[in-house]
């Protein structure tokens, strides 16, 4: 089935385009090879993203007149815009993540990060278990993203449970009466949303005084709670969880032998949150050889593009620095490449530079696990115990 299977499937092979059904009989093309992928990524024209944000489960009219409740819209704003908008959309919210901005928050989040480090480590030493996801990682993409944009004055719990509800409500295999609580969260959380895009300051307020519509302005705010800091969450739990089973590499680390970007960039490429992107057809062409009528769902594999031999000297190996590396389609490419890339891999240099030492001594006593899920990997998880204190008890 689509949504299940991949992480296993990754490693098997697969044609470049093969004809996938999901869970309710939809068939889509999914495209695996990276110059495929990329091919597609960067031909906004003939593969629009329009379906970007397409509930992928269909959602009964019980569900939908919850959403309407509340008055949930998501127009085109960012990924799934292809009009003449998303110029100057994208521009105002690159703005607010310039990397000059992003380079600011750096000693602030050093610290930050540096001061949980040395607690969990202390935890550790009593023989307790500790989670890296919910005591880590969990929270520190969003606390960067308010003091980059602005967000509404919300308790972060409530943050975060909105965006993961968000994204199992439009990417994942749900039955009814799922979707239909899942439509009430997401719908109750939009209404704040809403209330701050009308009348909140940072990127709210410039793109009201850009002249654009409060629907856009809420659609811009959804997509970067969504995808501005959930993701990295999900990224960082990741990478830790493959940096526990790499001594080699925080060795490499500890001595300065492996640079902290490069491993940020294998974590990327091995480790990606986001495993698919979607696109569909606005004409019928040919995508490796494989006809693609008007109107095909393509599912974008990015992880298995990361594996792609063409590409990567060692494909399945966590080797910091090796050819081809940096080549992943981690953040996508193109006109709707991710907006937050410097943001997400300055966050991600800061955990693996300050919290891999961590790492050394412990034992995984629960590996992330993730749900299924076309898009995103949603680990909830990650505990760890320390291996000498594990041995005496």
């Amino acid at each position: 089935m689509l949504f299940s299977g991949w992480g296993s499937a990754v490693e098997t092979p697969w044609p470049d385009v093969a004809e996938v059904p999901d869970q309710v009989g939809v068939r889509h093309l999914v495209v695996t090879r990276h110059a495929l992928v990329r091919q597609v990524l960067a031909d906004p024209v003939t593969y629009r993203p329009d379906n970007a944000l397409d509930a992928v489960t269909p959602m009964p009219v019980a569900a939908l007149r919850v959403l309407a409740g509340h008055r949930f819209r998501l127009p085109p704003t960012l990924a799934n815009n292809s009009g003449a908008s998303h110029p100057e959309i994208r521009a105002i919210v690159a703005e607010a993540l310039h990397p000059a901005r992003v380079a600011a928050q750096r000693p602030w989040l050093t610290a930050l990060v540096r001061d949980r480090v040395a607690r969990l480590g202390a935890r550790l030493d009593t023989g307790a278990s500790v989670d890296l996801y919910a005591d880590l990682a969990a929270d520190l993409p969003l606390l960067v993203l308010a003091r980059l944009v602005e967000l509404p004055d919300a308790p972060v719990a409530a943050v975060k449970e909105f965006a993961r509800a968000a994204l199992e409500l439009f990417w994942a295999p749900l039955d009814a009466d799922r979707q239909l609580a899942l439509a009430a969260e997401v719908g109750r959380f939009h209404g704040v949303l809403r209330d701050f895009a009308a009348g909140g300051g940072g990127l709210a307020a410039e793109l009201r005084a850009a002249g654009h519509p409060p629907d856009v302005v809420v659609g811009a705010l959804f997509f970067l709670l969504v995808a501005g800091q959930e993701t990295t969450s999900q990224f960082l739990t990741l990478l830790l969880h493959r940096l526990a089973g790499e001594p080699a590499v925080r060795a490499g680390l500890r001595t300065g032998a492996v640079a902290v970007a490069d491993v940020v960039e294998e974590g990327l490429r091995l480790e990606p949150p986001i495993v698919t992107w979607r696109r569909v057809a606005a004409t019928d062409s040919t995508l490796g050889g494989t006809a693609v009528p008007a109107g095909s769902s393509l599912v974008l594999w990015l992880a298995r593009a990361g594996r792609d031999p063409a590409v990567v000297e060692s494909p399945d190996e966590f080797r910091p620095g090796q050819r081809g590396s940096r080549r992943h389609l981690a953040f996508g490419a193109g006109a709707h490449r991710c907006v937050g890339d410097v943001l997400a891999r300055m966050e991600a240099a800061v955990v693996v530079a300050e919290a891999a030492a961590l790492l050394d001594g412990v034992t995984v006593v629960r590996p992330p696990w993730c749900p299924d899920n076309l898009t995103f990997r949603m680990p909830d998880a990650f505990v760890v115990r320390s291996v000498e204190r594990s041995g005496r008890s």
